[in-house]
């Protein structure tokens, strides 16, 4: 209950700051987005009709369709995130205001606010539908996989709306979709972003050891054996967080200055002692 009630708090939090994005930064400098917030801006140049309202039925339409492709925690979440996301769109229209006639400015905090509020959303659970809604029907039906359906329909509409807001605004936009996605990625995967990485010295030993003593981390020792050269070796294996980079290379450095180290960057990981993403 306690995790519902903090996941419900981060829903509308960031409903509000996306509502801003769009109200005081988007629509006053006439720029717009990708998927079904784009349809609704557009929508709003050409017949003044009130964004909430629109992106509440457009999304309440399209989430009817493929629901049955959300689990129940995520339907629930996702429609309180159309409601609060309409609601304080609805709400804000009006006392909204142009903070900024510059567009570059502009463009810069729509994506920053409108990535910001989506991706609390995101790290809840949640989606926005739109985009995602039809992502999932894409990936069903096409075989698609969902980060390709969501960029197709994103720049579908962008370019679309190059006959509404002109070629110069709909540039703008772009960049107002890639910050968002930016920030999306950054909300989501937060400052504890985790890398792999593997080692690989002729002094195996002395580097496991010099990072549990200096480090308090563990790692995993994995059998290897060099291609060219057919020799046994022990391939060390660790993931830490991408602050802790610099620490690292600074220890094998000082052991094994021709060690061998490659970097990955970690999506998700589970598992005792590591947080579910």
């Amino acid at each position: 209950m306690k995790k519902t009630l903090k996941d419900i708090l981060l829903i509308l939090v960031g409903a509000l700051i996306f509502a801003i994005g769009v109200n005081y930064f988007t629509i006053p400098n006439r720029l717009s987005e990708g998927g079904i917030l784009g349809i609704t801006i557009v929508t709003y140049y050409l017949f003044e009709w009130s964004p909430g309202v629109v992106n509440f039925v457009l999304n309440v339409v399209l989430l009817a369709v493929g629901y049955k492709y959300f689990e129940k925690r995520t339907m629930f979440y996702t429609l309180l995130s159309i409601a609060s996301c309409s609601g304080f769109l609805y709400l804000t229209e009006d006392i909204g205001r142009q903070v900024t006639g510059d567009t570059f400015l502009a463009a810069i905090f729509a994506g920053l606010l409108v990535g910001v509020g989506l991706g609390l959303i995101f790290r809840t659970g949640g989606t926005s539908g739109g985009s995602t809604i039809l992502a999932r029907l894409a990936n069903q039906l096409l075989g698609w996989s969902i980060g390709k359906g969501m960029l197709v329909f994103d720049i579908l509409v962008v370019v679309g709306s190059v006959f509404i807001i002109g070629l110069e605004k709909a540039m703008y936009t772009l960049l107002v979709v890639y910050i968002g996605a930016k920030a999306i990625d950054f909300i989501v995967e937060g400052l504890d972003e985790k890398v792999a990485v593997m080692i690989i010295s002729n002094s195996p030993e002395q580097v496991l050891e010099s990072i549990t003593q200096k480090m308090s981390r563990g790692l995993t020792v994995l059998e290897g054996r060099g291609g060219f050269t057919g020799q046994n070796k022990e391939v060390l294996y660790i993931v830490i967080s991408k602050q802790e980079i610099v620490q690292l290379k600074g220890i094998i450095h000082t052991i094994d200055q021709n060690a061998y180290v490659t970097v990955h960057n970690v999506h998700e990981m589970m598992g005792k002692g590591y947080k579910a993403s």
